[in-house]
């Protein structure tokens, strides 16, 4: 009998550290744990200042993250009541989970992109030239899967915990609601020091990094990970999310003075353009496996074509959402043919692009 080979573990589905680590001039490092699929922690990162500090990315919502946030903050020697800022990097709830409770108990503002947004609350129009008008209305992953599938809806545990949280029974957890909304190149002050917001969408609509030039620090959230890509969800990102991705990627990787990046998960890095040009080959060998799949099958759905693209124990909504961005990026480039039969989307693939971008 042969053995299973075990892959190796990511850098982001590892346990949550306990211990609180220095990064950077007046920057810790404190990791939360998370259980959700292909993640094991998520790093919250404080931002030290004469005010107290600022508090990014403070993890999923519920009793059990709050207690974590408490032990983790204890031992850098901050109280919750020194929390002048709470900022979250993108609308994923292991992000803004516990934001808003975090920034009630401290009295805190709650900095996000212009256009966070989640399914708990309306869009709000303000200050949202950087996102497409028709971006925005295709932004809810709830409310039909255009390739055809049943609406994505979350396992019913998940959904009971969010349905009983949001009553206030038991004061664990509020939407969050943004007092300040920052867009591409906004100026924000934090650890005593004029950082930078960049929007880099792709992930998300919304996403947020911010560059801390004097210290040569990236906080990239999900946008640039160590050693996994983020998944990038065919609907709820707008029209072509990859084609955004790839933009947002060269984005960043031309910001000057920028040594180290700090991930939401996984440990830091160097080298950002060299990780951001590996994330793009990712995706260019991706679009080439759906040309070759295509060609092997012809005319097929798109949950058959992401079997192509993803581990069977991969299969599913998330996988097909992917495979959608990946095809309808083909199909917006004039390299990919759709049409629908009896209400599911057909793709064929006729060429491939030379590059990712």
């Amino acid at each position: 009998m042969v053995a299973a080979v075990e892959r190796p573990r990511k850098q982001e589905q590892e346990t949550a550290r306990t211990e609180v680590e220095e990064l950077g001039p007046n920057v810790l490092r404190m990791q939360l744990p998370i259980a959700m699929p292909g993640l094991g922690h998520v790093n919250m990162y404080a931002l030290l200042d004469d005010r107290g500090a600022a508090i990014v990315d403070p993890g999923l919502p519920g009793s059990a993250t709050w207690k974590n946030i408490q032990q983790r903050l204890g031992q850098a020697n901050i109280k919750v009541k020194d929390v002048h800022t709470v900022i979250v990097t993108h609308s994923h709830p292991d992000h803004f989970g516990s934001a808003q409770r975090l920034a009630d108990a401290a009295g805190a503002e709650l900095v996000t992109h212009a256009a966070f947004h989640n399914h708990w609350m309306p869009h709000s129009h303000e200050d949202l030239d950087e996102v497409d008008p028709e971006d925005l209305m295709l932004s809810n992953p709830f409310d039909n899967t255009p390739w055809g599938s049943k609406p994505f809806r979350p396992p019913m545990r998940r959904r009971m915990m969010f349905r009983i949280m949001r009553t206030g029974l038991f004061n664990s957890w509020k939407p969050p609601t943004p007092t300040t909304r920052l867009r591409d190149g906004d100026v924000i002050k934090l650890a005593g020091r004029e950082m930078f917001a960049v929007h880099t969408p792709g992930h998300t609509l919304d996403h947020l990094c911010i560059h801390d030039p004097e210290a040569g620090l990236l906080f990239s959230g999900d946008h640039v990970l160590p050693t996994i890509t983020p998944h990038i969800a065919g609907i709820g990102a707008g029209r072509d999310p990859l084609t955004a991705f790839f933009s947002s990627l060269d984005r960043v990787a031309a910001l000057p003075d920028v040594t180290t990046v700090l991930p939401a998960h996984g440990r830091e890095f160097t080298d950002l353009p060299g990780r951001t040009e590996s994330i793009k080959r990712h995706h260019h060998d991706r679009m080439q496996t759906l040309f070759d799949a295509s060609k092997a099958v012809g005319p097929t759905t798109v949950s058959e074509l992401s079997k192509h693209l993803f581990r069977k124990e991969r299969w599913g909504h998330m996988a097909d959402s992917e495979t959608y961005a990946h095809l309808e990026h083909l199909r917006l480039a004039g390299v990919a043919e759709r049409h629908d039969r009896n209400g599911e989307a057909i793709y064929e693939v006729t060429g491939i692009p030379l590059t990712a971008g």
